[in-house]
């Protein structure tokens, strides 16, 4: 259903990325993969500004991963703006961090979450959860199709 939507994922660090692209080929995941490293290239890459000015580089993505612990503007920052532009705030966030602070959860969702998955630690749980994520967000939820314009129909 959500296939070839793009997906942007904004994890500053290399392994998880890394274990997520692996992930996503081993459960047949082929949605495009973006990432960013840092909340303001997430911002710019979502505005279409600054190196994503060009708009092939940087499709508004279907689905948003978003790591809460960053460099700089963190995820939560990222997640509140996001949640608070009207032209962005329809993209599903999933917080995607391995914080299980009650307070980052309450928080996450306080400020417009879509979902909050918990890094696993070991790569049989990683590779479940990341194939119940496909049977469920790509496979059975109706995400938006690109931004909806006032006046616009499909």
């Amino acid at each position: 259903m959500n296939r070839g939507l793009p997906i942007l994922v904004v994890e500053d660090n290399d392994e998880d990325f890394d274990m997520l692209q692996m992930t996503f080929q081993s459960v047949s995941i082929s949605n495009p993969l973006h990432r960013c490293t840092e909340g303001e290239e997430a911002l710019e890459f979502l505005h279409q500004t600054g190196r994503y000015a060009d708009p092939d580089q940087a499709p508004r993505p279907g689905l948003i991963l978003l790591d809460l612990n960053l460099a700089g503007l963190d995820g939560r920052q990222v997640l509140e703006h996001l949640k608070n532009d009207p032209h962005l705030k329809s993209i599903p966030v999933l917080v995607f961090s391995t914080s299980d602070n009650p307070k980052d959860v309450q928080s996450a969702y306080a400020h417009g979450a879509s979902g909050y998955l918990l890094k696993p630690v070991d790569l049989p749980r990683f590779e479940r959860m990341i194939q119940l994520f496909k049977d469920f967000w790509l496979d059975h939820i109706v995400l938006p199709d690109g931004e909806v314009r006032e006046g616009a129909r499909r």
